[in-house]
């Protein structure tokens, strides 16, 4: 008589199909690059399963690579401070590159309802560059600059938010919603320089719960600075120990091709 062979086990059966729900997928939904669309293939996604970024978008968007002053963000020598910053309420600042071409594209995008996805891709490119000094900084906690209520509604989403909570992720930090912003105030961009801290003064308040931790303020867009400046401010006044920035684009006073931003 034939020989009788067991049927597998339930567990078994379990685990081989396990193995196989993730190949399916790909097979049928294929991992696509959040800018682009385009398929990716399996190794890139795997290296970053949060935002999958092609390599062609990568490198473009992360073309600038020009060495940038660790204080004011311009484009300079070194990251060493550069001499020509002004006194600065930040420590220091990490920076993706210029806010032009790509990148300028791929900011304005993330401030658009549902761009999250290009919002996470954007922080996975700053902490490809970043990651190693943010963690030397030891700081305690990542903060966005917010939005206010009004503008985060008619908007959907917070480029600043979703950007925060993926940088705290790949640092292994949490991330905190201890500064809000209290007063609605013209976008910037509308504004001629030397009008927008007046603008932004005494917009934003810090929950006392920040006093002694070293924080990691992050925004989209660094212009002229008097948004983070403002900020920091009060970080410090609510006794935070030290505060350091991190930006995706900065509007660079030595390129006359900038962009004002949004």
């Amino acid at each position: 008589m034939p020989t009788a062979h067991p049927l597998p086990s339930a567990r078994k059966i379990l685990s081989r199909a396990r193995a196989w729900v993730p190949e399916a997928i790909d097979l049928v939904f294929p991992p696509r690059c959040v800018f682009c669309r385009q398929d990716v293939d399996a190794d890139t996604a795997a290296e970053t399963p949060a935002s999958i970024v092609c390599e062609t978008c990568a490198e473009g968007l992360a073309a600038d690579g020009r060495p940038r002053c660790g204080r004011c963000g311009e484009p300079a020598a070194s990251i060493d401070p550069c001499g020509r910053c002004p006194p600065q309420s930040w420590q220091a600042i990490a920076v993706l590159g210029g806010y032009d071409g790509p990148l300028r594209d791929a900011v304005l995008r993330g401030k658009r309802a549902a761009g999250e996805d290009g919002c996470r891709g954007l922080a996975d490119l700053w902490l490809r560059r970043h990651a190693v000094s943010a963690r030397g900084w030891n700081c305690d906690c990542v903060v966005p600059v917010p939005l206010h209520w009004t503008r985060r509604l008619a908007r959907g989403s917070s480029a600043t938010e979703t950007l925060a909570a993926a940088m705290a992720r790949g640092l292994g930090l949490p991330a905190s919603r201890w500064l809000r912003r209290v007063r609605a105030t013209r976008m910037q961009n509308e504004l001629p320089p030397e009008d927008r801290p007046r603008n932004v003064r005494g917009a934003f308040r810090c929950s006392p719960a920040v006093r002694g931790r070293r924080v990691l303020l992050v925004d989209d867009v660094v212009t002229t600075g008097a948004t983070i400046d403002a900020c920091c401010r009060e970080l410090l006044v609510a006794g935070a120990a030290e505060v350091r920035v991190a930006a995706i684009a900065k509007a660079d006073r030595s390129d006359s091709r900038r962009s004002p931003a949004p």
